[in-house]
């Protein structure tokens, strides 16, 4: 438990520095938004008139990250205001990313909060994902809860499309399997056209949804959600090319109560 502490005090100190300054405000579609470049410092190399509410309106901003993004400047990309990162670690029931490991120490070090997500297959079960992932992805106490990522794919090897009730039934036990070992229950990410086509409103667990086009409120009416991913073109200093960029639901104070409630323990 004193370890648990002095990990959330770091984390508090981190976020008290990195919103230390009010920044700028500017007009953009129809309401204020924070001008891209202020605090946190993030950009987009496409980026999108936000009319329906901006990203850069939440103060907890982070990425999410596969093999793609190489090597990364950590101490850089905290810098910058990035609060935390999710990482991919496996796919399906027998792949996993190489740049796992690497990833995981480095944003360690560099006091990123980070978490590990699970790509999901639709020709494997979820107890068989769930093992695979366990087996890939260590139990540390202030990690971030694990995250299923749930997607139509465009795989060759499992070109099939299951129903709505074997998806969730598979996805359930890969989320009581998982969220057994770790203590926490996963986060579920996923798309509009997904969790629309297989009704996963119903579902038990706090969402991480993608939407690039417009607000989460637009696009998932009444849906609660702890993570957008608002764009997968970001830029943030110590990151070579594109990154995807995410926003936390609350404030920097609803962020630390969460990260209380939601670190491995």
């Amino acid at each position: 438990m004193r370890h648990l502490t002095k990990i959330l005090l770091g984390l508090m100190l981190v976020l008290a520095v990195a919103c230390s300054r009010t920044p700028p405000r500017a007009t953009v579609g129809t309401g204020p938004v924070y001008v891209s470049g202020t605090v946190p410092q993030l950009g987009d190399s496409k980026p999108h008139e936000w009319r329906n509410g901006h990203p850069y309106n939440h103060q907890v901003h982070g990425i999410d990250i596969s093999r793609w993004q190489g090597d990364i400047d950590w101490g850089r990309v905290r810098g910058a205001g990035i609060s935390f990162a999710f990482i991919k670690a496996t796919e399906g029931g027998d792949h996993s990313d190489p740049a796992f490991p690497r990833y995981w120490r480095e944003a360690a070090a560099a006091r990123v909060p980070r978490g590990a997500y699970h790509y999901y297959y639709f020709c494997r079960s979820g107890a068989e994902q769930a093992r695979w992932f366990i087996r890939n992805v260590p139990r540390e106490r202030g990690a971030l809860p694990p995250v299923l990522d749930l997607e139509w794919t465009n795989s060759r090897t499992c070109p099939g499309r299951p129903g709505p009730a074997e998806i969730k039934r598979e996805a359930n036990i890969f989320l009581d399997i998982v969220g057994r070992h770790y203590g926490q229950r996963p986060i579920i990410y996923t798309t509009v056209d997904f969790y629309r086509e297989n009704q996963l409103g119903d579902m038990r667990a706090e969402f991480w949804l993608r939407s690039v086009a417009d607000h989460p409120r637009m696009t998932y009416p009444g849906q609660r959600w702890a993570f957008w991913q608002y764009t997968g073109t970001g830029t943030v200093p110590g990151i070579k090319g594109n990154v995807d960029l995410n926003a936390f639901a609350g404030t920097t104070a609803d962020w630390a109560r969460w990260l209380s409630m939601r670190l491995t323990r």
